[in-house]
């Protein structure tokens, strides 16, 4: 059995409009814009990461922002919630936040024998949230820039789920080969762990076996990235899945870490991506997400690109301190 994945690299989605994408993000959740590139396939669209203060992996959420995109439906085959770790006694704060701010919420919902609760929202593009509290999140560096108060911060993922028709093949694939544990279970929801455990590692599987198939679209998760921690482990972990027979892209260059990509046999999209480079290697530490950077096979056509991408701005932090 495989130990190589660490947890959750980064979550993918697909958005509408790019401003208000960044203004939800950034302003009202507090989260940093620590890079701002385009689409590999499609240049003409932003790819936006919100992480923490250095955009580690395991705080990393992504957009592609296709503003003419229709909207999609969640279902079967695809990642269906996002949830964030924040400290314990952080509900109040985050009720009181969406209330000033008209965010819809949900009463914190509880589940895994109660031993577990969470705040569920969405998002402008209606992407289903959780802001779940959990205790030993001191060390983890929430971004000092943030509107929202380190106390109160979003840390890190805390878990990602994905809805399946079946649960067996998709669990045989996540313990036999990508080096996962179970970690708890619910009525149609089953989790697991990988690395260290904890925060960040979990994936809980929601099966339902009438469950209708989703259909991407604007407002839908777009893939799950795991996290190893390099090239070599990535190659190994390709080779496992060739052997369990699933269709494995060659490693691409995402410039900030190497990717591969494939489908899990419940059909969700699955990115293992490596912890390195990051993203101080063009830009540091302080001016992260400020300036657009391009893949190196865009930069020459920067000049066009520029003039077709629409105007984004930084959101005014001082407004979203509340």
């Amino acid at each position: 059995m495989s130990e190589r994945i660490k947890g959750i690299h980064h979550i993918t989605a697909i958005s509408g409009d790019p401003q208000r994408n960044l203004e939800f993000y950034s302003g009202i959740l507090g989260m940093r814009l620590v890079k701002k590139t385009v689409n590999f396939d499609d240049p003409g669209t932003y790819h936006l990461y919100y992480g923490d203060e250095s955009g580690n992996p395991g705080t990393l959420l992504t957009f592609f922002p296709w503003m003419g995109m229709p909207a999609g439906e969640p279902g079967g085959g695809e990642a269906t919630a996002i949830a964030f770790a924040i400290p314990p006694k952080s509900f109040d704060y985050w009720m009181k936040r969406f209330d000033h701010f008209k965010i819809q919420y949900e009463s914190p919902v509880k589940r895994m024998d109660g031993n577990e609760k969470a705040l569920v929202c969405k998002d402008p593009d209606g992407i289903s949230l959780e802001l779940v509290e959990v205790a030993g999140l001191e060390s983890k560096q929430a971004w000092e820039g943030s509107p929202v108060p380190v106390d109160y911060a979003i840390r890190n993922f805390h878990s990602v789920s994905l809805t399946i028709e079946e649960l067996g093949p998709t669990s045989e694939l996540f313990t036999q080969t990508l080096g996962f544990r179970a970690a708890g279970e619910d009525e149609k929801r089953k989790r697991f762990e990988s690395g260290v455990g904890g925060p960040s590692t979990y994936v809980d599987l929601i099966y339902d076996s009438m469950v209708k198939p989703g259909r991407m679209g604007r407002g839908s998760i777009h893939h799950v990235a795991f996290r190893v921690d390099d090239k070599e482990s990535q190659l190994l972990m390709r080779e496992q899945l060739n052997a369990y027979r699933l269709k494995v892209t060659p490693v691409i260059d995402r410039d900030y870490f190497l990717s591969i990509y494939f489908r899990e046999p419940g059909g969700v999209l699955l990115e293992v991506a490596t912890d390195t480079p990051g993203f101080t290697t063009d830009e540091s530490l302080e001016s992260l997400g400020r300036e657009l950077r391009l893949p190196k096979q865009h930069q020459p056509q920067e000049v066009h690109i520029r003039e077709i991408l629409p105007e984004l701005k930084i959101p005014d932090i001082e407004k979203y301190r509340v």
